[in-house]
């Protein structure tokens, strides 16, 4: 049996962080993010509709999104496979805050500031378009972690 085309993709592992507005910090991954004006000042995010970082995004407009480094598999488990609503997904994990509170990732490779601009319904995901308020790099040297890695270390299905 022949693979879905988009298997194919090598998309990048980001991480996206919030804070809520009752000051809830939480953070997910997500490999469906992309630039969407030139010169990086629109990104689009997809969210799980059921997802709490999303939650908390509609609540504040603000979110970071943290490029992931190889280094940082550890984080698909802890972020990735739990969630926010039961558990403080960043207990264990280095980050920091920007002016706004919204946390982001100290290890990553580096992050982009965003603020909501648009909602876009995308079957079980909302797309959310951003406006980049800021990107900071953090770790030039690091290599960027891709679905394709985390698939041949056995930690992604498909």
């Amino acid at each position: 049996m022949a693979k879905k085309l988009l298997k194919f993709k090598n998309y990048d592992v980001h991480s996206i962080t919030t804070i809520g507005a009752t000051g809830v910090l939480n953070a997910n991954i997500a490999t469906w993010v992309m630039q969407v004006a030139m010169g990086g000042k629109m990104l689009c995010v997809a969210l799980y509709k059921i997802d709490y970082t999303l939650e908390l995004v509609q609540q504040t407009g603000i979110l970071n999104v943290n490029l992931l480094a190889e280094d940082q598999t550890r984080l698909i488990a802890r972020l990735g496979r739990k969630s926010g609503r039961q558990t403080d997904k960043l207990k264990t994990v280095p980050y920091a805050t920007d002016e706004r509170g919204c946390p982001y990732l100290t290890e990553a490779i580096g992050y982009a500031q965003c603020r909501v601009v648009s909602y876009t319904d995308a079957g079980d995901h909302l797309l959310v378009v951003c406006e980049v308020l800021a990107q900071t790099v953090l770790h030039a040297d690091k290599n960027v972690l891709t679905n394709n890695f985390l698939r041949e270390k056995g930690l992604v299905r498909g």
